[in-house]
């Protein structure tokens, strides 16, 4: 219970919105790299030949193969992005946006999140941005400052003081 109250006094109330999307767009830039290199390997095992050099005709590839294109590549896309959130979510309550700008995520314990939170978590954000960012923009009108993907998944984001992450580390 004692690692707890310390946790708690490390951390204070929720971010701002857009101090949320800062951490968001931080972690886009690693998200889009890595979906990149997952994209290039089934694309190299399903041809090959795309990827040498045609001087005879001088063409370039500009379309995916089918099985890119399909339901089985896009769960593919989306189990990466729940693995790549939870992963960090699990290990540390932060991806390295949320470390950047001082924001870690807990549970409504002050614990780590769970596997079925981090996956409700990150569904739910999808929907979100497809409204519009509705889900995001609510925290505005939230009596706690929650979102829909921190309502839904049961979890809550916390900012952590600066004076108080260098602490943390020493």
């Amino acid at each position: 219970m004692a690692a707890k109250d310390s946790l708690s006094a490390l951390t204070e109330g929720p971010p701002g919105v857009f101090r949320r999307i800062a951490a968001i767009i931080y972690d886009v830039f690693l998200l889009f790299a890595v979906l990149f290199i997952a994209t290039l390997i089934p694309a190299y095992f399903l041809s090959p030949e795309s990827f040498v050099a045609n001087p005879a005709n001088n063409s370039v590839v500009h379309e995916l193969d089918v099985p890119l294109q399909g339901w089985i590549y896009r769960g593919y896309l989306m189990m990466l992005i729940i693995v790549f959130y939870g992963w960090f979510w699990r290990k540390s309550g932060q991806t390295l946006g949320m470390q950047a700008w001082r924001i870690k995520l807990e549970n409504l314990n002050g614990d780590q999140p769970s596997w079925t939170q981090c996956v409700i978590r990150v569904l739910v954000a999808g929907i979100s941005l497809a409204a519009g960012g509705l889900g995001f923009w609510w925290i505005w009108l939230d009596r706690d400052s929650r979102a829909w993907h921190d309502r839904a998944s049961k979890t809550v984001l916390r900012s952590i003081p600066k004076e108080k992450n260098k602490a943390k580390k020493t």
